[in-house]
């Protein structure tokens, strides 16, 4: 039988143990949801999906499905927005003396390696959706969506970091802009397959850089390219800064 969860109206008042079952059977809900619209997506494409189907596949009612998401796009992808939110806490975890731009880069290194709660983006068939957000325009609008608002709040965490205000001061947007702009165009470029450059790399340090290269850990078995991409695209970043920097000459007004 299919779950409402309108079904039962909410007990006043809820102890904490209750309310944090009820929290735990939500999230599990909301993730069985995800999983059966990225499933789903992936087996018929897109347009061949519905989001009676999805309800159908994880075993709960349309209504139920509505209370945590406004269609399958934002369903499959509610990963985005999960490894948004931890990018994020890790920025707050940053040292506070941390440049603003260094600081968001480290943070994503700290999320690409953790292994005890390993980035939603390299487990299997991520990869996969990603290539087909860049062809599916209803795909791509919910993905865009998703990815400002983690912006929006990462810009003022930037701003608290700097004590400026972000409207007034344009310092956090730009960080922040940059950044997670490397860290798409790396998204991007690994959906389509491009690999790392490992060519100086020690030959034991890619089988070991990084637990995606193990089967046990359920990841894309080429997760390690993700994180050198994301590396080299900073580096990137970088290299062309200091090269702008070193040209920069003053703007002639006139003519």
């Amino acid at each position: 039988m299919k779950v409402n969860e309108d079904t039962f109206p909410d007990p006043v008042p809820a102890q904490d143990g209750v309310e944090d079952r009820r929290q735990r059977k939500a999230r599990q809900t909301r993730d069985a949801l995800a999983a059966a619209a990225l499933d789903l997506i992936l087996e018929r494409g897109l347009a061949d999906v519905t989001v009676g189907a999805v309800a159908d596949r994880a075993d709960v009612t349309r209504r139920t499905f509505s209370r945590h998401f406004v269609g399958k796009e934002d369903a499959a992808l509610d990963f985005v927005r999960g490894d948004g939110d931890r990018i994020n806490a890790l920025l707050r975890a940053r040292p506070a003396d941390e440049p603003p731009l260094l600081a968001y880069r480290r943070a994503v290194a700290d999320w690409l390696a953790d292994r005890e709660n390993p980035a939603s983006h390299i487990r299997p068939r991520m990869r996969a959706l990603l290539a087909l957000v860049d062809t599916e325009p209803a795909l791509f609008a919910a993905y865009e969506r998703i990815r400002v608002d983690a912006q929006e709040e990462s810009i003022r965490i930037i701003a608290d970091r700097l004590a400026v205000d972000d409207v007034r001061d344009l310092r956090p947007a730009v960080v922040v802009d940059a950044a997670a702009g490397v860290l798409t165009a790396a998204l991007r470029a690994w959906a389509r397959g491009i690999q790392a450059d490992h060519s100086d790399a020690d030959p034991g340090e890619r089988r070991d850089a990084y637990p995606g290269d193990r089967p046990e850990d359920h990841h894309d078995p080429d997760a390690v390219d993700l994180a050198a991409l994301v590396e080299q695209a900073y580096d990137a970043l970088m290299g062309e800064a200091a090269l702008a920097a070193s040209h920069r000459t003053t703007p002639v007004s006139g003519k």
